[in-house]
């Protein structure tokens, strides 16, 4: 399998928040990170099912269409009393229609969603829940490596903090009082799913 090393990369996302996180997980091993929606390429149906599934649609799209090598991230956040839910669908749940400009996504929503689940099965409820993340890396001959992560904690109401994106503001990592959405991005950076994630590929990417 190739390996990456100096030189470019595509991040298959159009998600500027994601983007940042990734690009400075990368930093420190002379990546050049290209992202997929600066290069104007499309973004692909995701049609799976699971979290891999999606992370490799991506990546894969992304390294043909570019030539290069491209690294994808599929994540989202689990509750367990909802099964599981939004998952894969993360941001589905936060869709919403505007007469003007398309669709968008409105997390606001999302969390409510999540929130009012919670609700209608009682105050008891438990709050469990984890952030799950898949990175997939695909190179234009094909071959493909995948890394996952996790973070657990609990979900809180109503949402705190602004330095994070998505459902950031509820969630309250094991161990920390503090949603990930009032964590420095330093420090959320050294305790996230994609950080777990990151972990792993940097150890098989880049360790010797």
């Amino acid at each position: 399998m190739p390996r990456l090393g100096t030189g470019k990369l595509v991040i298959a996302t159009h998600n500027a928040g994601k983007l940042k996180e990734i690009q400075a997980l990368l930093a420190p091993y002379g990546i050049e990170c290209l992202s997929a929606g600066a290069l104007g390429l499309p973004e692909p149906a995701e049609t799976g099912t699971t979290f891999t599934e999606n992370a490799l649609i991506k990546a894969r799209a992304a390294a043909q269409a570019s030539q290069i090598a491209s690294l994808a991230d599929d994540s989202g956040l689990c509750v367990d009393t909802l099964g599981g839910a939004p998952g894969v669908y993360t941001a589905d749940w936060a869709e919403a229609d505007v007469f003007e400009g398309g669709p968008r996504r409105d997390w606001y929503m999302a969390m409510g969603k999540v929130e009012g689940k919670l609700a209608e099965l009682g105050p008891d409820t438990p709050r469990h829940a984890h952030f799950a993340c898949v990175l997939a890396i695909a190179w234009p001959d094909g071959q493909t490596a995948v890394y996952e992560g996790r973070a657990s904690g609990t979900l809180t109401w109503p949402p705190r903090g602004t330095l994070g994106f998505g459902y950031d503001p509820v969630f309250v990592p094991a161990g920390y009082d503090r949603t990930f959405a009032e964590l420095d991005p330093a420090e959320k950076h050294e305790i996230s799913h994609r950080a777990d994630a990151f972990a792993k590929l940097v150890e098989d990417q880049f360790c010797i």
